[in-house]
C-alpha cells in the first residue's frame, strides 16, 4: 500500500514538473478560424523561443512577412534574428536578410523559432502580430519567464497608433496573457514585457539607420576610432609642448670671446650675420640683409666710398655661400649702386637659400611644407571618404576623424619649432655674442687687433642689435682703428653711421615692395619711379 502511495506522489510530482513545460512548447489550437493562439518564453540566455499556432479557413491562404530591421529613437534600427524554424502543418516558413516570412495554406499550423535581440535592457519586446496578409480575427498569447514580471505593455491596431491591446495583464500563476480581436490585415500587435533587474541578460542589437543621419550615428568602431585619435592627438600635443618648451628655455647665454687665439674675430660656430635673425627670431629681414651686405665690404668684396656708394671690389667666388651670392648678385646688379638707386629698386630679402644653408648646417629643421602638404591631402581624402560613407555603408565619422587628423598634421607642422639642438646651442651662443657686442673693453684689445676686430664685429653688432655700444666703444679710443672699406678717413662713429642708413634704405625698400603689391603693382607704384622693378634675393636680376 505505501509502495502504491510513494508512486502516485512521484507521478504527481512529475506532471506537475512537466506538464506545464509541454503546455508551453505546445500552444493549444485556435478556437476560432483565421484566428492564433501564441506562446512565448524567455530563456536564461536571453532568447526568446515562440509557438504560433494558426488556423486558415479552407480556401484561403495567410501570408505574414516580420521585417527584422525596425527604426528606434536617434537614428538607429533595431535588428532582431529569428534562427531554429520549425514549420509542423502546411505551409512554409523562411528567414532572410530582412524579414521572416511565414505562408500558410488551410489547415492548423504551428511555427516554432527562436528570437534574439528581443531583451532591451529589462524590456522584451517582440511583435505577436503584424504583417499578416489577411484579417485576424483572434489572437491570444502567453509570456513566460524565469521571474515575475513588474510591468507590462501592448499596442494594437496601425503601425503609427497607440491603441491598446484588448487585454495585457499577468495571471495569478506569473503568465502574463495577451489577446485581441479583430485585426485588419497589415495591423501590428506588439508586446513589451518589463521584467526584474537581472532575470536575463540583454541582447537587443542596435545598429545606425540606413539614413543620412544614421551614418554619422557614434558607434563602437567610431568610439575606438575616436578614442585613438584623441590619444594620438595628446600626444602630439605633448610632443609639441616639449619642443616649444625646449626651444624658448634654452638657458642662460654662455660666456664667449670674441678674439680668437690667432687674434681675428671669432663668430661662434662660422655664423654668419644673415643667420643671425633665422636662428634668433626665426625670420629674416631688412637688418639681416644690410649686415650681409656690411660683411661683403668688411671681407673685401665691396666697396664704399661717398657715404653711400658701394661698388664691386672682386668678384664673388667660392669662400662665399649661395644666400651671400645672391645678396651679392641682386644688391650689385652692375659695377656699382647708391643707396638711394637701392630704396627704388626694392632689393628685398627671399630667406630660401639662407634656410636653405641653416638646414645644411644642422641648425634647422627642414621646412615642414612636406608635412603640411600630407597632411592637406589626408583632409582632402578624410572629405571624400566622409562623403563615400554617409552614402554607402555609414560610419561617416571615419572620415571626419581622418580629416581631423590631416588637420592636425598641419597644425602640428606648423607648430614644431625650426631649430634643433645645434641651432639652439648656436643661438644661445649668438646671445652670449650680443652680451659681449655690447660690453667689450677696447682696450683689452691689442692695438693691431682693433682694426679687423672692429669691421669684423661691425656686421654682427647691426644684426644682433648692439650696433650703438659697439661703435661707441672704439669710438672712444684715442686714436680710432681705421675702417679699411671705406673710402676716405672715416670714424667708428661715421662707419656706424653707413651701417644704420644702409639698414633704412633695404627697410624702405622692403616697405616699398609690400606697398606694391598691395596696390597690385610689385615693378610700378605711383609713389616712386622704379628703375628695374623688385628684385628677390635668390632670384635672377
Amino acid at each position: 500500500m505505501r509502495g502504491r502511495v510513494v508512486a502516485a506522489a512521484v507521478l504527481t510530482l512529475f506532471l506537475a514538473v512537466a506538464g506545464p513545460a509541454t503546455a508551453q512548447d505546445q500552444p493549444p489550437p485556435p478556437a476560432l478560424p483565421q484566428s492564433a493562439e501564441i506562446q512565448l518564453k524567455v530563456e536564461r540566455d536571453g532568447s526568446l523561443s515562440v509557438a504560433e499556432a494558426v488556423s486558415v479557413p479552407n480556401g484561403v491562404t495567410m501570408d505574414r512577412r516580420v521585417p527584422l530591421r525596425v527604426a528606434a529613437p536617434h537614428h538607429r534600427d533595431r535588428v532582431y534574428g529569428v534562427r531554429d524554424v520549425v514549420l509542423e502543418g502546411s505551409g512554409t516558413a523562411s528567414v532572410d536578410q530582412d524579414a521572416f516570412t511565414i505562408h500558410l495554406t488551410a489547415g492548423t499550423s504551428t511555427v516554432r523559432y527562436t528570437v534574439d535581440g528581443a531583451v532591451d535592457g529589462n524590456r522584451v519586446t517582440w511583435e505577436l502580430a503584424g504583417g499578416w496578409s489577411t484579417d485576424l480575427k483572434f489572437l491570444r498569447a502567453s509570456f513566460a519567464a524565469p521571474r515575475i514580471p513588474t510591468a507590462v505593455d501592448c499596442l494594437a491596431g496601425p503601425a503609427d497608433s497607440d491603441f491598446s491591446c484588448g487585454a495585457a495583464q499577468i495571471d495569478h500563476a506569473g503568465l502574463t496573457r495577451f489577446s485581441q480581436q479583430n485585426l485588419l490585415a497589415g495591423q501590428r500587435m506588439t508586446a513589451t514585457v518589463e521584467l526584474p533587474a537581472g532575470t536575463v541578460p540583454a541582447n537587443a542589437k542596435l545598429v545606425p539607420a540606413k539614413t543620412l543621419a544614421g551614418a554619422f550615428v557614434l558607434t563602437a568602431p567610431v568610439g575606438w576610432a575616436w578614442a585613438g585619435f584623441g590619444a594620438l592627438l595628446l600626444v602630439a600635443a605633448a610632443f609639441v609642448w616639449l619642443a616649444r618648451r625646449r626651444d624658448v628655455g634654452a638657458g642662460e647665454p654662455p660666456k664667449v670671446e670674441l678674439v680668437s687665439a690667432n687674434g681675428e674675430f671669432a663668430s661662434p660656430e662660422g655664423v654668419l650675420p644673415g643667420h643671425v635673425g633665422l636662428l634668433l627670431h626665426g625670420r629674416t629681414g631688412a637688418a639681416d640683409l644690410a649686415a650681409t651686405v656690411l660683411d661683403l665690404a668688411v671681407r673685401n668684396y665691396l666697396w664704399v666710398s661717398d657715404g653711400s656708394r658701394l661698388t664691386r671690389r672682386n668678384p664673388a667666388d667660392e669662400h662665399l655661400t649661395s644666400f651671400e651670392r645672391a645678396v651679392f648678385e641682386a644688391v650689385l646688379p652692375a659695377d656699382s649702386v647708391t643707396l638711394a638707386e637701392l630704396r627704388r629698386d626694392h632689393v628685398d630679402i627671399a630667406p630660401g637659400e639662407l634656410y636653405a644653408d641653416a638646414v645644411r648646417r644642422g641648425w634647422l629643421a627642414p621646412r615642414p611644407g612636406r608635412l603640411r602638404r600630407a597632411g592637406s591631402r589626408v583632409v582632402f581624402y578624410g572629405v571624400f571618404l566622409t562623403a563615400l560613407l554617409a552614402l554607402t555603408a555609414g560610419y561617416a565619422q571615419l572620415g571626419v576623424i581622418l580629416a581631423l587628423a590631416g588637420a592636425a598634421a598641419a597644425v602640428v607642422s606648423a607648430a614644431l619649432p625650426a631649430r634643433r639642438r645645434a641651432g639652439l646651442d648656436v643661438a644661445r651662443r649668438l646671445r652670449g655674442v650680443a652680451a659681449k657686442l655690447g660690453s667689450v673693453k677696447v682696450k683689452d684689445l691689442g692695438k693691431p687687433q682693433r682694426e679687423l676686430v672692429f669691421s669684423r664685429g661691425l656686421p654682427y653688432a647691426l644684426a644682433l642689435g648692439e650696433l650703438g655700444p659697439w661703435v661707441a666703444a672704439f669710438d672712444g679710443l684715442e686714436h680710432p682703428p681705421t675702417v679699411y672699406w671705406h673710402d676716405g678717413d672715416i670714424t667708428p662713429d661715421q662707419a656706424g653711421s653707413f651701417a644704420i642708413n644702409l639698414a633704412g634704405a633695404l627697410a624702405a625698400a622692403h616697405r616699398g615692395r609690400l606697398q606694391g603689391l598691395v596696390s597690385g603693382n610689385s615693378g610700378q607704384n605711383p609713389n616712386y619711379h622704379s628703375r628695374g622693378g623688385t628684385r628677390r634675393v635668390g632670384e635672377p636680376s
